[in-house]
């Protein structure tokens, strides 16, 4: 028998099984995030896409992460234009003898100046080998072992993955299993890729290493990165795996020898 009475449903039932609208479904707006620069220039917040779809939030973010390295950069040149304007003042005064205001000017400017002098002071420590460089170098050298350990770390894994697939494509080759070795080798080379992009990670050290080299000789130290083998090869790769914990052993006894 079919039953053509309606069944009531209740309101808060109708509301929770309604089709959202599709503003509440719509992915935000994101405007132009920035920041204009004393020098000029500007910063552009750059959309990570890996992490997401950007927010206000994470490009906000982003202009801070960028923001950080210009502040460093310049904090030395500001305290070299503080220094500008009474040093201008007390060379009045000295080219200007006879003129009272120029003379009253250097007098003004000489505490300005030995202050700012002052404040300039470790901005020097960049040419003269002291504590500033030391410690730039120290934690240098701890950064790159911790990048070192983590290219280590994850080709330890890969290794241990390689070696398995090994193990296994031998015992399908010697059961004729090709669907099964038709598997394992394409696992096999992900694994190689794999291998590939761990080491490919090194390329921020290499890359900064010229840049380094006069802060590294000014603390009395002198290395180099070791050739990586095939990320194919098992072999070669464990060879790998040693030559860089050989490296992370010897920066660290590098730390313990910087003064």
């Amino acid at each position: 028998m079919l039953h053509t009475d309606t069944i009531p449903v209740p309101e808060d039932l109708k509301r929770l099984m309604a089709l959202p609208a599709c503003a509440d479904l719509s992915f935000p707006q994101v405007g132009d995030m920035g920041l204009s620069l004393p020098n000029g220039g500007r910063i552009e917040a750059i959309a990570d896409l890996t992490n997401g779809i950007p927010s206000d939030c994470s490009l906000a973010t982003n202009v801070l992460v960028q923001l950080q390295p210009f502040l460093v950069s310049i904090e030395c040149v500001l305290k070299i234009l503080g220094l500008l304007q009474p040093l201008i003042d007390i060379i009045g005064g000295l080219t200007s003898p006879t003129d009272p205001s120029a003379v009253e000017k250097m007098a003004k400017a000489a505490p300005k100046f030995a202050n700012a002098a002052a404040d300039l002071l470790p901005c020097f420590g960049m040419l003269v080998p002291g504590a500033g460089i030391f410690n730039f170098v120290r934690d240098l050298l701890r950064l790159i072992i911790a990048v070192l350990k983590c290219v280590i770390g994850s080709l330890k894994t890969v290794l241990g993955v390689m070696k398995g697939i090994s193990l296994r494509l031998e015992a399908a080759e010697a059961a004729g299993n090709t669907q099964l070795m038709a598997v394992l080798e394409c696992a096999q080379e992900n694994a190689a890729n794999s291998a590939a992009h761990a080491q490919a990670s090194l390329g921020p050290v290499v890359n900064i290493m010229p840049m380094v080299t006069t802060f590294l000789e000014m603390a009395g130290i002198s290395f180099e990165l070791p050739e990586l083998g095939d990320p194919e090869d098992a072999e070669a790769l464990e060879k790998t795996v040693k030559k860089l914990e050989d490296t992370v052993t010897v920066l660290e006894q590098l730390i313990e020898a910087v003064p």
